[in-house]
This record gives structure tokens, sequence and C-alpha cells, in this order.
């Protein structure tokens, strides 16, 4: 059976992949990485440093997935699934480096509070590029709670720290943040506020 990438991939096409899949059929596995790639990729690249570490968290990601795929319930949508292990592939990482990660201190820097929307006059690209610089910690706390919407309480439990650090971390990503966009945007700081909206570190 040949398995061709799609623009349109049916249930029943993915349901064909996955079944071959479990079989290590290895023309079944590069179809599913080459219809998913693009996806894994989008997640990995929110809690990569660099697309050298987001490759290297897609491949490990997908290993689990072809591994796991024993224990996909295939009443669940099958991009859920995936976007679960490509975080959860992100933590370990995450978790067995973090040792090696220099917290930085954001002692002493003054940003202002703000509140209007200087976000959307910067592109999806750029803020990718201004969350990527983040020190690990606090890329870990932006992206888990303010674009996968975790809770504190379960970034947490997800990284092995206190609530209070989750939170700690978050408004320190965002005053970092506040501070990148300061340097690189000066005239946008200079006209817009920081957004309040889904930004709050509680």
């Amino acid at each position: 059976m040949l398995f061709k990438r799609k623009n349109h991939f049916s249930e029943q096409d993915l349901s064909s992949v996955i079944l071959a899949c479990k079989e290590r059929n290895p023309q079944a596995q590069r179809c599913l990485i080459r219809q998913f790639t693009g996806y894994a990729k989008s997640i990995s690249l929110r809690y990569a440093a660099n697309i050298q570490e987001a490759e290297e968290l897609i491949n490990d990601g997908f290993l689990k997935v072809f591994v796991n795929l024993e224990k996909y319930d295939h009443s669940q949508p099958f991009k859920a699934w995936l976007r679960k292990i490509m975080i959860n592939t992100a933590i370990d990482y995450y978790r067995k480096n973090q040792k090696w990660h220099e917290q930085v201190s954001m002692e002493g820097v003054e940003i202002s509070d703000c509140s209007s929307d200087i976000l959307s006059e910067i592109s999806a690209q750029e803020i990718l590029t201004l969350v990527q610089r983040l020190p690990p910690a606090y890329r870990m706390a932006f992206t888990l709670f303010v674009i996968d919407g975790f809770s504190h309480k379960e970034i947490a439990d997800m990284l092995g720290i206190q609530e209070g650090t989750s939170k700690s971390n978050l408004r320190d990503a965002r005053r970092k943040l506040q501070a990148m966009i300061k340097i690189y945007y000066p005239h946008l700081y200079q006209l817009y506020h920081w957004p309040n909206r889904g930004f709050n570190a509680n």
C-alpha cells in the first residue's frame, strides 16, 4: 500500500496509516511524520530556544508517538494526542537539562504596567522570536500558561516545582518580554501599552 501526503487527510486515511504504523511499516511512519511535522513544529518552536532544539524535540516526540501508538484512543482527535506528546517531550527535555540553565534575575528591572494591544502590531514570528529568547524557566511558564492554557497547579505538577515558582517565572517572563519589546520595538513601546488580556500571572 502506498502512503502519500495529501492536502485533505481523511479520518479513514489516518486510521489506515496508524494501523500500518502499529505494524512498524516504515512507509506509513514516514507518511505520518510528513503529514504532521508542521503541526508538531508549531508546538515545539514555542518551547525551544532555536530551530535546532525544536527539531530535536520533534524527533524525540515522534519517537514517543510510535512507541506509544498502541495507547492512542481512536475516539479522540489524533492532533490532541500528538499535541500532548509534543508538550510532554518539551517538558522532559527541560527537566533533563534544567540543571545547566542559568536563572536570570529580574530584580531591579523597572517596566511600567501597560494595557493596550501592542502585540497586534508585532507578527506571530516576531513574538515567537522574543519568546525563544526568554530563559528556559520563563519560556516554559509563559508558553504553558499563556499559549497552551495550563493552570499554575498543572504547570507545577508537570515541572516538579511549586505553584508560587510558576507564578514568579511567569511574572518575570512578562517583565523580560516587556524589556525586550522596549529594546527591539521602541516606537511601539512608546505608542502602546502591554496587554493585560491573557497575560495575568494569576
